[in-house]
């Protein structure tokens, strides 16, 4: 089992460079980069100052910078060498743990980012203890009481909630709860006042600030999880090796507890690792409704933006999380069950 995690951490690698390279050569053919942002916004400034503070254009086809200009910005942003050569010289900054600056905001990468991971981390821990602390049980008694009233109104509950997505139940919750009935903030995770709150109303406004993001990020997980386990925890009690249990003397609790509740739990530490990758880095649409300045929305902006310093510098925490969760994921399976043998 060694051999096989030691295999698993060296593809990381080739699985790293793959993406890192193919991200990178789009960044450098779409447009909309920041030369073209600059030349958008000399043009804008000589427009708005009028003909006479207009900047000689260096073609003739209404380019309001000089080749010379064209050049050194080329050359600022890396544009001037060839795509490899580029990707070689982004590669050994990283390497060296440099990200590179935004070219909108002039930043370290690695600042912009840092300071938003503990948001992000806040809600995806957050939301990974309310999704298997509350959908494990959930699973287990509707496996028990499968058709009962219970099972039918629980599960027209959570397939309404997984027909919402996450972004759009936030949307109306604030619409409800914050706008209309005032009971919740309309978004942010602190209020204006909060460095004059007491250490009792601060945990108080950030609990009141948190309630409806973390609702709608596990609004749709919650279906998912349910029913992987409902599903998984059915199957195993109607197996041979239960009904044999019970018949040999064990009551229907223990069989269930002793015996299929473990087995039950393999589908579930199998998505494990997954849902840490994605729950740490967030959600941007969640992120832009309830305004939260995490990674899911620097992500986004950065994007929208094309801020390509940042946008590469999320992907390479982002990658290495997921190949990391897909390895986690293995060792869970592992744990849980004892049979499982890797090669």
């Amino acid at each position: 089992m060694t051999a096989y995690f030691i295999r698993r951490l060296l593809l990381v690698i080739p699985t790293f460079l793959g993406i890192t390279i193919m991200v990178f050569t789009i960044t450098r053919f779409v447009p909309g980069g920041p030369i073209e942002r600059i030349i958008a916004e000399t043009r804008a400034m000589q427009m708005g100052g009028g003909s006479g503070t207009s900047v000689r254009a260096g073609t003739d086809s209404g380019q309001p910078l000089s080749k010379e200009q064209m050049d050194k910005l080329k050359a600022y942003y890396g544009f001037d060498k060839p795509l490899f050569q580029s990707y070689l010289a982004w590669l050994g900054k990283v390497l060296q743990g440099d990200l590179g600056r935004s070219t909108r905001y002039h930043d370290p990468v690695w600042e912009m980012i840092r300071d938003r991971i503990p948001i992000s981390l806040y809600f995806g821990v957050l939301s990974l203890i309310l999704i298997y602390g509350v959908c494990i049980p959930l699973g287990m008694a509707k496996a028990v009481r499968h058709k009962s009233g219970f099972d039918n109104i629980s599960s027209v509950v959570i397939f309404t909630g997984y027909a919402i997505p996450g972004w759009v139940a936030g949307v109306m919750m604030l619409v409800l709860f914050a706008s209309h009935y005032d009971i919740f903030p309309l978004g942010g995770l602190v209020s204006d006042r909060f460095e004059a709150m007491g250490l009792w109303g601060q945990i108080k406004d950030i609990a009141r600030h948190t309630v409806l993001p973390l609702i709608s990020y596990v609004i749709g997980s919650f279906t998912v999880m349910t029913l992987l386990m409902k599903n998984t925890l059915m199957d195993n009690l109607s197996a041979d090796y239960v009904r044999t249990a019970i018949a040999k003397g064990l009551s229907f609790k223990q069989a269930v507890f002793r015996h299929a509740m473990r087995n039950s739990m393999i589908p579930i530490a199998t998505s494990f690792g997954n849902n840490i990758s994605i729950l740490l880095m967030g959600s941007f649409l969640i992120e832009k409704v309830f305004n939260i300045d995490g990674m899911g929305l620097l992500g986004y902006e950065s994007v929208v933006d094309r801020d390509y310093p940042v946008v590469m510098g999320i992907l390479v925490i982002s990658s290495l999380l997921f190949m990391i969760g897909n390895i986690l994921s293995d060792l869970c399976v592992a744990i849980v069950d004892p049979r499982v043998r890797f090669a």
